[in-house]
C-alpha cells in the first residue's frame, strides 16, 4: 500500500500520488498517460497532472489497481 509520507518529490499536489516503492514498470504511464510520467532517469514515475474528469479518474484508479508494487495512492 502506498504511503503518503513517502511520496516522490515530482508529484503534483492532489489526491493521487506515487511513493518511493515504484519499480518503474511503466504500467501507470500506459493506463493513464495523461496523468503519470516517468522521471528523467526512468527510475520511477509520478503524477504530473491530477485527473480533471471522470475518464481520467477511472484511468488513474485502474493504474493504482494494476500497480505491481502498490506504489500509487489516492488520498481523495
Amino acid at each position: 500500500m502506498a504511503d503518503v509520507k513517502n511520496k516522490v518529490a515530482e508529484n503534483v499536489e492532489g489526491a493521487f500520488y506515487v511513493d518511493d516503492q515504484c519499480i518503474a514498470c511503466r504500467r501507470c504511464t500506459e493506463e493513464a498517460p495523461d496523468n503519470f510520467k516517468m522521471n528523467e532517469n526512468f527510475s520511477h514515475s509520478s503524477v504530473y497532472k491530477q485527473p480533471e474528469n471522470d475518464a481520467e479518474t477511472k484511468h488513474c484508479e485502474d493504474a493504482m489497481e494494476s500497480c505491481p508494487s502498490e506504489a500509487i495512492g489516492n488520498d481523495g
